[in-house]
């Protein structure tokens, strides 16, 4: 070993500091420097990380058609049966284009995630392709941006879980949980119960095992996309052309706010790839499963959404009511509808939160076995092959969020989070065609480096279009995962420590 490492302790690089300036505040600042410009180049290489994909702790159990269950699940629910309710009062009748508007600019990233997930099969998503590619600082980046996209999303969904059980008790038993306990403070509660509860029901069924959640997700699944085609069989016999006129009575800007509003609602078609050790064949079916949910996904966001807002005029979506419920209750006059779009809500947002709740728990565990987080975080419990502590601290953080902050603020937090890590995943296709062109591809992104340049463009514009306090909440959330990144995970990187 070379003298000037001898001492080297984990984090810190060698510094030769030139004598006589031993102990200055240069010389303290010089090695600062040093440190923090090797934390950003640090980067794992590809075959280290599929290494690690091959011999992980975790079980491989799942299937294409599991993995594709669970991207919809993730998926299918947060935007439609939640968010659209909001998004309608900003667009108009042109939410519908905000939903293909939103869809493409999710298309250009999953495109880029299909590529990466069949090259790099690791739980950790986008963080782990990050870190490949554009070195540990940013892929730290990246994995604090998810970890508000995961866990954040999983809170926000289910406070919308609470508004679906009330509108279920009104229509059959004619009553309602007071909102003091299902609305979170500043919409008029103390803490929202409901939230609580469905985040600790998935939470419950994570720890059993994920072979287990995926069988009760597929049900689940089976049961939410049944309860969307009977939504528009109904709401399509209610619908009207005036209703779609004036198409665009908020102009473009609206179009656009009703875009990144709605991109909300895609969150969740990257969960397969948090799944990449514990899938039977992750290079084939991986991709499959990305594009194939969010195909599904995009074709049934655009049907409910052209039955919702041409069966009722866009002005009585008051961004406060349980969207498709309300809408049936007033085109059908038949609360029976109603009430069982409520039931297949509270089990499609029950899927979304198990999902989502699944994804964050497989990236903070990426994080920990990398040394960025506390190590109990990558424990795996031998009997059931799931991460038994990081599931209750996730499942905690998350069901605190769900009981006290407000819907709006969550979603949208969660969508300029979600398309920073977008635009990410975009960029480390081109650097990766650009230094391994010739590395093992099981899919490759047409068009490249067309698309993925689109992808970075489409996530820039969407982030834009989100107001400047969802910004302030965004940059806060960064400055606070910088300063735990510098105060621990930048000295305990395992990478740091080779």
């Amino acid at each position: 070993m070379r003298k000037d490492r001898q001492n080297w302790s984990p984090g810190v690089l060698p510094v030769l500091v030139p004598p006589g300036l031993s102990g200055a505040p240069e010389a303290a600042d010089t090695v600062v420097g040093m440190n923090l410009r090797a934390a950003a180049v640090r980067r794992k290489p590809v075959a280290d990380l599929i290494a690690e994909s091959e011999h992980g702790t975790l079980k491989r159990s799942l299937t294409l058609g599991q993995l594709t269950t669970l991207s919809i699940g993730a998926t299918l629910g947060s935007g439609i049966f939640v968010v659209l309710g909001e998004a309608v009062p900003v667009a108009g009748p042109a939410v519908v284009l905000s939903f293909v508007l939103a869809g493409v600019t999710a298309l250009f990233s999953a495109l880029s995630y299909a590529e990466l997930a069949g090259m790099i099969p690791l739980s950790g998503s986008s963080y782990s392709y990050t870190y490949a590619t554009l070195g540990e600082l940013v892929a730290w980046v990246c994995g604090w941006c998810l970890v508000l996209e995961y866990g954040v999303s999983v809170a926000s969904v289910a406070v919308g879980w609470g508004q679906y059980v009330n509108e279920l008790l009104r229509l059959t038993l004619g009553v309602a949980i007071p909102d003091a306990l299902s609305q979170p403070p500043g919409s008029g509660g103390i803490v929202n119960v409901p939230a609580i509860v469905v985040v600790l029901l998935a939470m419950v069924l994570l720890l059993s095992g994920a072979k287990e959640s995926a069988r009760v997700n597929t049900i689940m699944v089976v049961i939410k996309i049944g309860t969307l085609v009977l939504f528009c069989a109904i709401a399509f016999t209610a619908v009207r052309a005036a209703n779609f006129t004036p198409f665009l009575p908020l102009g473009l800007a609206g179009l656009s706010a009703g875009g990144a509003k709605l991109f909300f609602s895609y969150i969740g078609f990257d969960a397969a790839s948090t799944a990449g050790e514990e899938a039977k064949n992750p290079q084939r079916d991986l991709p499959r499963a990305i594009l194939l949910s969010l195909a599904i996904v995009t074709v049934l966001y655009c049907l409910v959404a052209v039955a919702a807002v041409g069966a009722l005029p866009w002005q009585q979506f008051d961004g406060k009511e349980a969207a498709l419920s309300h809408v049936l209750g007033a085109v059908s006059g038949n609360p029976l509808w109603a009430a069982l779009l409520a039931v297949g809500a509270i089990v499609a947002i029950s899927s979304v939160v198990l999902t989502v709740l699944y994804g964050q728990t497989r990236i903070l565990f990426s994080m920990s076995r990398d040394g960025l987080v506390p190590a109990s975080l990558s424990k795996v419990d031998p009997k059931t092959g799931s991460p038994r502590i990081n599931t209750l601290v996730v499942s905690g953080f998350v069901a605190t969020l769900a009981a006290f902050i407000p819907l709006g603020k969550l979603a949208d937090a969660t969508s300029i989070g979600t398309l920073f890590a977008f635009g990410l995943v975009n960029v480390a296709v081109l650097l990766l065609r650009r230094r391994q062109p010739e590395a093992p591809r099981s899919f490759r992104v047409p068009f490249s480096p067309v698309t993925p340049i689109l992808g970075v463009l489409c996530c820039g514009y969407m982030m834009l279009s989100l107001d400047g306090a969802t910004w302030v909440v965004f940059g806060g959330w960064m400055a606070l995962g910088l300063l735990i990144y510098f105060a621990y995970g930048m000295r305990r990187s395992r990478l740091a420590r080779t």
